[in-house]
């Protein structure tokens, strides 16, 4: 007796239904307006905690009768900072100018001394150890060293800012160039190209995210050596940055002018992060994961 086997028969694929209904939104995709509170939400929500802790402190010093000496409240730190505005905006400019001239420096330097790691390992191991020494030593302790060496004052504020703003740029870019693909490498070595054409076109973008990282992290302490080195400095006159017109308001207990210039190298460093956190976003958001916006 013989059995025939029958093929079996191919199953039919599932009949699939599209639509061009703008209403029907694909299985995981998030709504449009989640995204849009999530945005209000990032401004909205510090605002509102900022706007009661300064209710809270003015509070606090007006039902304890805090004298102004000891503990201004925001009301009258802010009436400071409006009548002091012509002391306290001169110094901020020479802040600033301290700042973003030892950033610039400790920026052409990083970067320069990074892609100089990168062509020689043995230069990287012998000078990358002192560029840690010079940054985990405390640029209070060094800052009046400098001061004497050093005759020109304000080239000493900007070495003092420098030394801290160096190294963050330094080590990000140092690990952005040696975290290329090492696969793309060989593959540029194997078509023939040049040392300098493997930097330009593959390593250097992708050190660009480190180095941005980098960058957000030296503005803010650029600014923080800056106003070290001008307490260490205690320089006066018209070339007086916001350390000195601390000090003096300390020595004359005029509290609330101390207050607002505290205020307003802390608005200073918040913009300096901002700028730079822009800068980051508008370079690496069409092209980097890191900024690139995701479908949920």
């Amino acid at each position: 007796m013989s059995t025939t086997l029958s093929e079996p028969t191919p199953e039919r694929a599932p009949l699939v239904v599209t639509t061009a209904d703008p209403r029907v939104k694909p299985a995981g995709e998030a709504p449009v307006g989640v995204s849009r509170v999530e945005r209000a939400a990032r401004i909205v929500a510090p605002l509102m905690i900022g706007v009661l802790a300064l209710a809270l402190w003015e509070m606090v010093v007006r039902l304890n009768d805090i004298p102004h000496y000891i503990l201004p409240g925001p009301l009258l730190v802010l009436q400071s900072l409006i009548a002091d505005w012509d002391t306290l905006w001169p110094s901020l400019l020479i802040t600033l100018q301290i700042t973003f001239m030892a950033l610039a420096v400790a920026t052409v330097g990083g970067v320069g001394l990074a892609i100089l790691f990168t062509a020689s390992k043995w230069l990287e191991l012998s000078l990358f150890p002192f560029a840690v020494i010079l940054q985990v030593t405390p640029i209070i302790a060094i800052a009046p060293l400098i001061l004497i060496y050093v005759d020109n004052v304000h080239l000493a504020l900007l070495i003092c800012a420098w030394i801290v703003a160096f190294f963050p740029i330094l080590s990000n870019t140092t690990l952005g160039l040696n975290s290329a693909d090492h696969n793309l490498r060989d593959l540029f070595q194997l078509y023939g190209a040049s040392r300098w054409q493997t930097l330009w076109h593959l390593r250097l973008p992708s050190a660009m995210p480190y180095f941005l990282g980098g960058l957000k992290i030296a503005g803010g302490l650029s600014l923080i050596g800056a106003i070290v080195a001008e307490f260490a400095a205690g320089t006066a006159g018209t070339g007086s940055g916001l350390a000195y017109r601390i000090l003096e308001a300390g020595y004359r207990l005029n509290i609330p002018r101390m207050f607002a210039a505290v205020i307003l190298i802390s608005l200073t460093g918040i913009l300096i992060f901002m700028a730079f956190t822009l800068l980051s976003h508008l370079v690496l958001r069409r092209w980097h994961e890191s900024a690139l916006r995701r479908e949920r």
